[in-house]
Formats: C-alpha cells, structure tokens, sequence
C-alpha cells in the first residue's frame, strides 16, 4: 500500500566529493540529517562514480546470472558470507525475528565478494569475521570489473560517513575509528525465476521484510520497479533511483548509535509480474558494516532520545553474527526487538 506524498530525498553530495566551500557542505549535512531523521532512505547525486564502472558492473553480473544453475553452485561457499547463494536459500525476515506468513524463503540468487582480513597485514584478523573471496572463471573479467566498483562504492561509503559525523555533530573522526577494517561486502542479486508462467500458492518475496546489519548501505539498482520501504505511516512504499542516483540507507548500527533518532528503515523487495512471468531486476548492496571488533553504543548526546531508552553495547561481530544466523540459518533474531515490532506492527 502507498500513499502519494511519501518520498526519498535526492541529494547531490558533490560538495563532499570534490571539495566544495563549508557552506556547501553544511548545505548537504542538514539535508542529509533530514532524510535520515525522516525516511532512512536518500538518493545520491554528485557520488563521482562513473557511469563505465557502472556499466562495467552491470555487465558482470548479467554474465555470472547468466551462467547454468549448475555451474554457479560451483561458487558456494559454506559458513562464510561469500559466493554463490540460490533462491529460497535465504530467509531475511528471520534475521528480525519475524516468521515468514507464507514460510517462503527468498526468491532471489545472490553472489559476495568483500574484503579479507589479509588485506590488513597490520592487524591480527581472523578470516572467519571476514571470508575469503571466490572469484568465478568462468566469467572473463568478472573480478577486474566487480572490483573496480567496489573500490568506487568504498569510497561512497566512506564520504557518507564523513557527512554523517557533520550531520550529528560528531567528532570528524568517529565513523573513522570504527570504520578502519571494516567488514565491506558488495552483494550482488538476481531477482529472475526460470523462464515460464509462475504459479502462486500464497504472496511471493523477492527478499523479505529486514533491515542492512551495519552502518550504511550504498545501492545500485535497475530502475525497475520490486523495492518497497516502510513509510513511518506503516505502508510500503515503491522505490526505484531516479537516473544517476545511487540509493543509500543506513543500518542498525547507525540507529543504535543515535538512538534511533536516525532510522534503520524495514525494506523488502516483491518481484513484479507480468503476464504471469517475473520481471528482471538486479541490484547491488554494498555493506559498509564496521571494525568486527568494534564496540557499537550510542553517542553521549543521544542517550536521552526515545524516552530516555537506550541500545545496550553491541560488538559488530555480535550483531552481525546474530542477524546471519537468522537469515542463513533459520534461527531467530531475538536481539532485534525494536525491527521486529515495526514488522509486525506493518503486517497489522
């Protein structure tokens, strides 16, 4: 259900990306702030990623789908949040707790890359918080143009959580000091069923109703219609970007470092049909999700919002392995207080 005067804010960060004058940037800050305090979701303008690299993604990923069931199992990896992952082998709404209505995994196929924790010789990391890449032969060039874009999308990130400290009044540095071997992780999905008619036995999910596990999201997606966010008046919402804009939403981290002043928005995607068949969509997630060892609480001059409550101090390896094994290993969430009463208190 939506209502016309629901909206996602489109905001050109280029002041942030090329050096623009302080008032500028404060310009972008208090409309950042704004979006975030209101819906939780943005569209970014001005993020200097160039439409080749795009592209470049695009074409990937169209190649890797592409491919037999069979040979993209081949990629799976088990216990780690890289490779190959088929429909209805995720159930996202379990990473809040909640129990499906029609208990229909996802029907979406997805494929991870990230960063290693050998990437940080400095550091005495374990491969386990982080996962170790496969990359897929069997699509020429696929690392060369993924990676290209995650280097692009890492850089997005990482100028929005500049903003982010701007817009909270933030020291310059917090994000930095939880952000410096951050669990990055580019997921990559494919929304089509086998061609043929679909039979429905009850309301298909692309993905379920949840929220991003980490700091903040930065999105590529088709323009096509299948994502839907929870307005704050309790309907769902259609959302696609707006041409060149890259769409961006925060994660439980950031609203439990403001004490949800800033919000974690619900989100799900329902596959279009049409004449019985779905159509395409594609999209990838960059997770920008914080040091592992990282201790997440809510900043000193949040602790007075929402009636005095406040989030207890998660580590990100703790939040993070808590919603995976809702989402990957059909066990309950029962840290996600909070999304879970937003979900239920929707489907009411």
């Amino acid at each position: 259900m939506t209502t016309s005067e629901f909206e996602v804010p489109a905001i050109d960060i280029s002041p942030y990306v090329a050096d623009g004058s302080p008032e500028a940037r404060r310009a972008v800050a208090a409309a950042v702030d704004d979006a975030c305090s209101r819906v939780g979701f943005m569209q970014i303008l001005g993020h200097g990623i160039a439409d080749s690299v795009g592209d470049g993604l695009g074409a990937a990923i169209d190649d890797f789908f592409g491919l037999a069931l069979e040979s993209k199992k081949t990629y799976r990896v088990d216990g780690a949040n890289r490779g190959y992952s088929p429909p209805k082998s995720e159930s996202l709404s379990l990473s809040l707790g909640v129990e499906s209505a029609t208990r229909m995994n996802d029907f979406f196929e997805a494929f991870n890359v990230g960063v290693e924790a050998r990437s940080f010789t400095e550091l005495d990391l374990d491969e386990a918080d982080y996962g170790i890449n496969v990359w897929p032969d069997a699509v020429r060039g696929f690392e060369d143009r993924v990676g290209a874009y995650f280097d692009e999308a890492s850089r997005v990130a990482r100028t929005l959580t500049s903003i982010f400290a701007d817009a909270l009044s933030l020291p310059a540095g917090y994000f930095d000091a939880i952000t410096d071997h951050s669990i990055d992780v580019l997921r990559m999905n494919n929304y089509a069923l086998p061609e043929g008619t679909v039979t429905l036995d009850g309301d298909l999910t692309g993905m379920g109703e949840h929220t991003d596990f980490g700091i903040v999201t930065v999105l590529w997606a088709d323009q096509v219609a299948g994502l839907q966010i929870l307005g704050t008046d309790g309907h769902w919402h259609d959302v696609s970007p707006i041409d060149g804009a890259l769409l961006v939403n925060l994660g439980d981290l950031t609203a439990r470092i403001t004490n949800d002043r800033w919000m974690s928005t619900l989100h799900r995607v329902k596959p279009p049909i049409i004449d019985g068949t779905i159509a395409r969509r594609r999209s990838a997630a960059f997770f920008h999700d914080g040091n592992v060892d990282a201790v997440i609480e809510t900043a000193a001059d949040y602790l007075g919002s929402d009636n005095g409550l406040a989030y207890e101090p998660i580590t990100v390896r703790a939040h993070i392995a808590a919603k995976l094994a809702g989402s990957r290993q059909g066990k309950a969430n029962v840290h996600a207080v909070r999304e879970a009463a937003r979900v239920l208190a929707a489907k009411g």
